[in-house]
């Protein structure tokens, strides 16, 4: 989290060969880093130490978790949903960036799940681990690179654009991937 923001700059300022990239200043993409990464953070700290010392680990366990758990996915398929509305006109009108943007994704998604899940497979880890490694070794945060794009280059801007179609790609492939590693589990007679 703390690295984010150094490293965009570095890939905008200084791997990047965009004219836009004078523009961005690290105050900006830390400020967005802060408020989608900072704030969700603290929340999560205060409800772990805060509300389990209050409450008790019972109570923590059995009524915060069985609460909250639901709010978690609300609030991340409406960011994703209001960002996604937010590019739709882009992504209908582009769709040869979109493309651009898209191949490398999937192939990305392919070859990083499938090393994963064979090292894993391969050093001895059960199904279970192997998978939840697997899935976590493949995901991005694409959410908080959309937020950075926007809040750095503008909504209208090729590089919000690119940073939208990343869950566009993600999910789906995702997705098939939870069918196939279920199929590879019982292929293999994989165990935990």
């Amino acid at each position: 989290m703390v690295l984010y923001a150094p490293l965009g700059l570095l890939f905008i300022k200084v791997v990047s060969d965009d004219d836009d990239a004078s523009a961005v200043s690290y105050s900006v993409v830390a400020k967005s880093v802060a408020v989608f990464l900072g704030i969700p953070l603290g929340a999560a700290i205060f409800t772990q130490f805060v509300l389990r010392k209050i409450a008790g680990d019972e109570w923590y366990a059995k009524v915060f978790i069985k609460w909250a758990c639901p709010w978690s996915l609300i609030g991340l398929l409406f960011t994703v949903l209001v960002l996604l509305a937010s590019q739709g006109h882009q992504v209908i009108h582009q769709t040869v960036s979109v493309v651009r943007v898209a191949a490398p994704l999937i192939v990305y998604f392919l070859v990083i799940f499938s090393i994963n899940l064979y090292i894993t497979h391969r050093l001895g880890f059960g199904y279970k681990l192997s998978a939840t490694q697997s899935f976590t070794a493949a995901s991005n945060n694409f959410e908080l690179a959309i937020a950075v794009a926007v809040a750095t280059f503008r909504p209208d801007s090729d590089q919000a654009l690119a940073s939208t179609v990343g869950p566009l790609i993600e999910v789906p492939v995702l997705l098939a991937l939870v069918y196939v590693v279920k199929w590879i589990g019982g292929r293999w007679n994989w165990k935990d």
